[in-house]
C-alpha cells in the first residue's frame, strides 16, 4: 500500500470479503451463546486467512488506528488488529519504542482481546516478545487475574521465551494455573508445558511427576502428547492411582 493505512480502509476491505457461509461456520465453531466463553461476540464471516492477508497489507498501521480496530464489535476486525500488532512486533525494522507501544496497547485494551484465537495470535509476539529481556512480573499478575483471557495471555506469552531456550517461566506459570476451572486454560497450560518439554524433557517429566495426579485431564493429555506410549500410560494412570516410586524424572 502507498497510502497511510487506516482502520476505515481496513474495515472497507473487510466488508467486501464478507461471506454468509463463513459466518455460519463461525457461529458453529465459536461458542457465542448465552453463558458461553464468547457470548455476544459478532462474526461477520470472513476467512481468517483473508483477514491475515489483509493484515499484511495494512501492517504499517499506526497504533491509534490499530486501537480503532480493537474497538470494533466485529471479531474479524479485532483479529486484524492483533495480527497487525504481531507483525509489527516481530518485524526486524520495528523500533523498540513502537514495540513498547504495542505491548502497552495490548495490555491496556486487553478487554477487546477477548477470545482464545486473539490471545494466541498476539500474546507470544507482542507481550512475550517485549518481555524477553525484561522483568516478567506482569505475567504472574495476569496469571492471577479474574479474567480468563488475561490468564491465557500469561501462559501463551511465554512462547517467546521458549524460542530463546528459556523454559522456567512456562513451568512456573503453568503451576499457577493448575487449579483453573476453564478448559481453554487447561489446553493452553498443557500445550505450552508440552512445548517447553521439547528442549527440556527432564524438566517436563519432573513437572508431570509432581502434578499429573491432580492436574486437569485435558491439560495432562496435551502435556504428554509427545511422550512415548509407556510414559503416556504411566502419567494417565496417575489420575486414578497414587504414583509408585519416584516417577519418570528419576529414571
Amino acid at each position: 500500500m502507498t497510502e497511510t493505512p487506516t482502520a476505515a480502509g481496513f474495515l472497507a476491505r473487510l466488508d467486501a470479503l464478507q461471506s454468509d457461509e463463513e459466518q455460519a461456520k463461525y457461529r458453529r465453531y465459536f461458542k457465542t451463546g448465552p453463558g458461553d466463553y464468547a457470548e455476544g461476540d459478532i462474526f461477520m464471516g470472513v476467512r481468517m486467512g483473508e483477514v491475515f492477508t489483509l493484515g499484511k497489507e495494512f501492517a504499517a498501521m499506526e497504533p491509534p488506528e490499530i486501537e480503532k480496530l480493537l474497538e470494533q464489535d466485529v471479531h474479524e476486525a479485532r483479529a486484524g488488529a492483533v495480527k497487525i500488532m504481531a507483525l509489527q512486533a516481530e518485524h526486524k525494522k520495528t523500533t523498540e519504542q513502537r514495540r513498547g507501544e504495542l505491548y502497552g496497547l495490548y495490555l491496556r485494551r486487553h478487554g477487546r482481546i477477548n477470545n482464545w484465537d486473539l490471545v494466541d495470535l498476539g500474546a507470544g509476539r507482542v507481550v512475550g516478545g517485549w518481555l524477553v529481556d525484561k522483568p516478567r512480573d506482569v505475567l504472574y499478575e495476569l496469571a492471577g487475574s479474574a479474567d480468563m483471557w488475561e490468564r491465557r495471555t500469561a501462559i501463551v506469552a511465554t512462547w517467546a521465551f521458549l524460542r530463546h531456550g528459556q523454559q522456567e517461566d512456562t513451568f512456573a506459570i503453568a503451576e499457577l494455573l493448575l487449579a483453573d476451572k476453564e478448559d481453554l486454560i487447561h489446553k493452553a497450560l498443557g500445550g505450552w508445558v508440552r512445548d517447553a518439554g521439547r528442549s527440556n524433557r527432564e524438566r517436563l517429566l519432573a513437572f508431570l511427576d509432581a502434578h499429573a495426579a491432580t492436574m486437569p485431564r485435558t491439560a495432562l493429555r496435551y502435556a504428554i502428547e509427545h511422550l512415548d506410549q509407556d510414559q503416556r500410560a504411566y502419567y494417565l494412570g496417575l489420575k486414578n492411582a497414587p504414583p509408585a516410586g519416584k516417577g519418570y524424572a528419576a529414571m
